[in-house]
C-alpha cells in the first residue's frame, strides 16, 4: 500500500448510525450452488427487514459483475477478487450502519473466511443455502447447468469447479425442500434471537 494514503476517522461514526436506525448493521452472507435460491431468499428478507424499518441492500452476484466487477472472468484468481471486492465492499455498508445481504456462490471456505476477517466478531453471519446439485439442475432458471453439461460454459460451479460446503455456517437453510417464506422465518429468528433486530415490529411496517 501507497504509504502517502492515510485513514481518515470518521466523525460520524458506525455506533451512531446503529443507533439512529434502531438496529445494528451486519453482513448476511448467502452461499450456495448457482439455482439454490440465494438471490431469492436474499430479496425475501431484505423486503421483511425493510418492512420492520430496517436499513438493507442486497449485493447480487450477476448485478455486481455488470459494474464493480464487470473486469473478472470465472478462474480461481478472478473469483478470488470478486469475493474480495465484495468483502471490502460489505465491510463499508455495514460502517454506514445497514444490513448487507450479499448473493454469492462464493464456492471457497478461505475466501469466505477472509471475508470473515474483515469485519468483527458477529457481523459475519453465513448462510448456506442448502440444495443438491441434481435440484439445482432441475431449476436451471438461467440454463446454466444445460449449458455446463454442454460444455459452453467452462469452471461451472458444481460441474466442472468445486463448491466447498461450510463447515459451521451461523444458518443452514434447507431452500432444496423448504418453502421461501420458512426459510427467511428461519433466518429472521436467529436475528431476534442474537439480539441483531428488535422482536417488536416498526411503526411504518405494512401490513
Amino acid at each position: 500500500m501507497n504509504k502517502n494514503i492515510v485513514w481518515h476517522k470518521a466523525v460520524v461514526k458506525r455506533g451512531m448510525r446503529q443507533e439512529q436506525n434502531n438496529h445494528k448493521s451486519f453482513i448476511l452472507w448467502f452461499t450456495g450452488l448457482s439455482g439454490a435460491g440465494k438471490s431469492t431468499l436474499a430479496h425475501r428478507l431484505e423486503d421483511i427487514l425493510y418492512q420492520r424499518g430496517c436499513r438493507t441492500y442486497v449485493f447480487d452476484g450477476d448485478n455486481v459483475r455488470h459494474g464493480l466487477c464487470s473486469d473478472l472472468g470465472f478462474s480461481d484468481a478472478d473469483r478470488h477478487e470478486n469475493i474480495r471486492r465484495i468483502g471490502e465492499m460489505s465491510k463499508l455498508f455495514i460502517d454506514a450502519g445497514v444490513v448487507a445481504l450479499t448473493a454469492f456462490i462464493s464456492p471457497y471456505r478461505q475466501d469466505r473466511e477472509i471475508v470473515r476477517s474483515l469485519v468483527e466478531d458477529g457481523d459475519f453471519i453465513e448462510i448456506h443455502c442448502s440444495a443438491s446439485v441434481d435440484v439445482c439442475e432441475t431449476r436451471d432458471p438461467k440454463g446454466l447447468y444445460k449449458k455446463a453439461r454442454s460444455g459452453e460454459i467452462a469452471e461451472f460451479t458444481g460441474i466442472s469447479s468445486p463448491y466447498e460446503v461450510p463447515d459451521a455456517p451461523e444458518i443452514s437453510v434447507d431452500t432444496g425442500s423448504k418453502g421461501l417464506d420458512e426459510c427467511a422465518q428461519q433466518i429472521l429468528n436467529y436475528l431476534i434471537e442474537n439480539d441483531l433486530i428488535n422482536a417488536e415490529l416498526s411503526v411504518g411496517e405494512k401490513n
